[in-house]
């Protein structure tokens, strides 16, 4: 085993990969928990994410992986303790996040609920109740509504708004996954839930209810085409796309007048869309 002061003067990336290879074991080294607390305040400080833009990559974004293995890590060295009066069990590595009004981020009472290890920037709005879980990136101008989810390791952009009940899924495992992104200005409308490592680029709206997932096929019926994930890629919504809810019908063996569900992009943004989404400023 690699001597823990060599391991020391390695980068973080460098000891956490060593920790994580431990397994079990790495609950016996004082440097393990060292390296995840640097980990996890760099996480909330937004100077380190699990998944960031990169115009070199295919997909526009680079997953990186150590740092999931890192928040995984976490979760191996943490100790089973109770939080809040006794009000919540978890993980002593991951207690709720404590805010201060410097944070500049907007907590409205009634039992939200922000995972150490996230990061929300200044503008942020959360509406109770809400959750968002280790590893997400929530930027600025963003607001998540009531009852709204944003997983581990999810990445959501500027100016967006997840309405009331929207769902946006998380991914720790396999930790090569790209987890759900949402670029840039995208309305997220009520009980819309986003899975799988979905992409939806800047600008999109998804229409309440939307469901998106890597199995499910979008019908673009603005340019005749259906989008589908692949083995090398996940479903990507494309830029400025208005997707509501759909349905196709089913063709094979006795259908008995039965369809099922399917999204629908139906137009892309323009003026008239712009206009509907001026209540978004006024709610921030």
């Amino acid at each position: 085993m690699t001597p823990v002061a060599d391991v020391s003067a390695g980068s973080l990336q460098s000891r956490i990969e060593h920790f994580f290879a431990l397994g079990a074991a790495a609950a016996q080294e004082r440097e393990a928990l060292d390296s995840f607390h640097e980990l996890r305040e760099a996480l909330e400080r937004g100077t380190l994410r699990s998944a960031e833009p990169d115009a070199a990559s295919a997909l526009g974004w680079k997953v990186n992986a150590w740092v999931k293995r890192g928040i995984l890590l976490g979760f191996r060295l943490g100790a089973m303790t109770e939080m809040g009066a006794g009000s919540f069990v978890d993980k002593h590595t991951y207690p709720a996040r404590v805010w201060t009004a410097e944070d500049g981020v907007r907590i409205v009472p009634g039992g939200s609920s922000v995972r150490s290890g996230a990061y929300l920037a200044a503008g942020v709005v959360c509406m109770p109740p809400m959750y968002v879980n280790v590893g997400a990136y929530v930027d600025e101008g963003t607001m998540v509504d009531s009852h709204a989810l944003v997983g581990s390791c999810a990445q959501i952009g500027r100016r967006v708004h997840l309405s009331a009940a929207a769902q946006i899924g998380g991914v720790l495992e396999p930790v090569n996954a790209t987890p759900v992104i949402i670029e840039d200005d995208v309305l997220v409308g009520g009980n819309t839930g986003v899975y799988e490592g979905t992409i939806v680029r800047k600008g999109a709206v998804l229409a309440a209810g939307t469901i998106l997932t890597r199995g499910t096929p979008v019908y673009d019926v603005v340019n005749d085409t259906v989008l589908r994930a692949s083995a090398e890629s996940p479903l990507i919504i494309p830029e400025g796309a208005v997707v509501v809810p759909g349905s196709r019908a089913v063709t094979k063996g006795s259908t008995q007048g039965l369809s099922v569900y399917t999204p629908i992009i139906v137009k892309y943004r323009d003026s008239k869309t712009e206009l509907s989404l001026v209540l978004e400023d006024l709610l921030r």
